[in-house]
């Protein structure tokens, strides 16, 4: 094996396969790696965990069995919204990676389909995206309109392929040319996100390599031609590169105010430990992106240690005038412990993405989408100041919108999912000036010695008041701070029974302005 730089051998996390010529693999390892064998059947499977119906979330999309990491293919067509993502249909192991599929027409109700796509001659089929080709530039649709995925096949090599649909998503056709664009010599090739860029009149495609983003550019989805590459010197490289996405926003909704946000999930070097998401901000002129602000400095979506691969949704009404998207709701130092059962894995809840200025620039912002309100099924209310009453309230999936008023407390907030000496903490610190979940004593499940841990991010409020929204669901935490430009998303999965909410203040008392309970289902 030849030797790798450092940032790759820390990245790869599940290095214990390896082929019979005896060459390592790393965590999305090849068709003929163990972990493979196992999930396609080929080799005595583990024994299963117990079944953990207190951990499925209510809210939040799971398989109905089996492993699911990165979202895929993200697309509205046809009143649908289309999720796609890496799935194992056999097993709960990392392996024989294929697209599952689920569909909704309101982004919080899923149906799961059939597997859209599954391992060929070429290999496991990775992660990448989806797009409506409305004037049929591919020319698989006879003059109409489909769907044309663009993925990566992981053999040998990994390479970019494509397949079309032109019945809604629910059968496809993979292409006879593929792969559309060949391994170039680069171990680490994947995760192709594409979107039609109008100002150039052509497709673009972004690619991680390695330790970059590379641009391609296409008249029709099947012939590429590269463009140029970005990342090199810029942003955190303790890990490799995966999983890029690209889009412009408005800042504050001023369509004279606008950046181009590139993201880029990195794994390990993340600010929780292991896997995480960076984004940069500036310019793309169908060509180049360039970035502003220093190279070196690094901005996280956010500082939760289980969101990552985000992906946004192609082809979005123009009426609808939103950027939504979904992250995977885990992390690679621990994914493949995670004692659920009969599926592993979750995504976050649908959020949408902007941009607001702040005194310390303008920043990412993160929501819930409203449709979300549609799935509360009961309210309870209050205020008051907490450290001279605040209720209890009962409730496994809760979402929880409050407004504190600052005072005398050191820290303040939400103890959730509290019972049997557990609780998950989350809150903000207000001498540390951080938003901040403390899951060091969420549940007696054995997922890995990273796992009990603090996070917090910056924040800063504007003003006296600042606004707090919690979305615990059954074995995960959400949180948004103020406007959104302070997010945290952990895994808890609290042990039965602990279903106990309470406020809870440190070093003085707080004001609670309002404060409601909203029960989901």
């Amino acid at each position: 094996m030849r030797d790798q730089p450092a940032w790759q051998q820390r990245s790869d996390v599940f290095r214990a396969a390896t082929t019979p010529g005896g060459r390592a693999l790393n965590r999305r390892g090849f068709l003929v790696g163990t972990g493979a064998l196992l999930g396609l059947g080929l080799a005595p499977a583990p024994a299963r965990a117990a079944a953990t119906p207190h951990w499925r979330p209510a809210v939040h999309f799971t398989p109905a069995r089996n492993w699911m990491n990165d979202p895929n293919g993200l697309v509205h067509h046809d009143g649908e919204y289309h999720l796609f993502f890496q799935h194992n249909p056999e097993s709960t192991a990392h392996a024989n990676l294929s697209w599952g599929h689920a569909v909704s027409t309101d982004l919080v109700r899923w149906q799961e389909l059939d597997v859209a796509l599954r391992p060929d001659e070429l290999g496991e089929v990775y992660s990448g995206s989806a797009v409506v080709d409305h004037h049929d530039t591919s020319g698989f649709f006879d003059g109409g309109a489909g769907l044309v995925a663009i993925y990566t096949s992981a053999g040998e090599t990994q390479q970019q392929s494509i397949a079309h649909s032109a019945d809604r998503g629910r059968t496809w056709t993979k292409y006879e040319g593929n792969p559309v664009i060949p391994n170039p010599g680069v171990e680490d090739f994947r995760d192709p996100k594409v979107f039609w860029h109008e100002r150039s009149a052509q497709w673009i495609l972004l690619l991680a390599a390695g330790d970059r983003i590379v641009f391609y550019g296409s008249p029709n989805l099947r012939e590429w031609h590269r463009l140029s590459e970005f990342g090199a010197a810029e942003g955190a490289h303790g890990g490799v590169w995966e999983c890029p996405d690209l889009f412009e926003l408005p800042v504050d909704g001023d369509p004279a105010d606008t950046r181009w946000v590139l993201i880029v999930s990195i794994n390990p070097g993340g600010p929780a430990g292991g896997s995480a998401t960076q984004y940069f901000l500036g310019d793309f002129d169908g060509t180049t992106f360039s970035a502003q602000g220093p190279a070196d400095g690094v901005r996280w979506a956010e500082r939760g240690a289980d969101f990552y691969a985000p992906q946004s949704f192609s082809d979005v009404p123009a009426a609808d005038g939103r950027r939504l998207w979904i992250g995977w709701l885990s992390n690679w130092d621990y994914a493949e412990q995670v004692p659920t059962d009969p599926w592993r894995g979750a995504m976050t809840v649908p959020r949408q993405v902007g941009l607001t200025a702040t005194a310390s620039g303008v920043l990412l912002t993160q929501q819930p989408v409203a449709e979300l309100e549609s799935r509360r099924a009961g309210v309870r209310r209050w205020r008051g100041v907490v450290g001279e009453s605040a209720p209890e309230f009962t409730g496994t999936a809760l979402d929880v919108v409050a407004e504190f008023r600052l005072g005398t407390a050191s820290a303040f907030g939400f103890d959730v999912f509290s019972g049997g000496g557990r609780r998950t903490r989350v809150g903000y610190d207000a001498d540390a000036g951080e938003l901040f979940v403390d899951r060091t004593q969420s549940g007696s499940a054995p997922v890995g010695p990273t796992f009990p841990a603090r996070h917090g991010t910056p924040l800063d409020p504007a003003g006296e008041v600042l606004r707090i929204r919690l979305l615990a669901d059954r074995c995960c935490v959400e949180v948004f701070g103020d406007r959104g430009q302070a997010v945290l998303t952990d895994l808890v999965l609290p042990d039965a029974g602990a279903d106990r909410l309470c406020l809870f203040s440190a070093g003085g008392q707080v004001e609670v302005i309002s404060l409601e309970v909203h029960e989901l289902a």
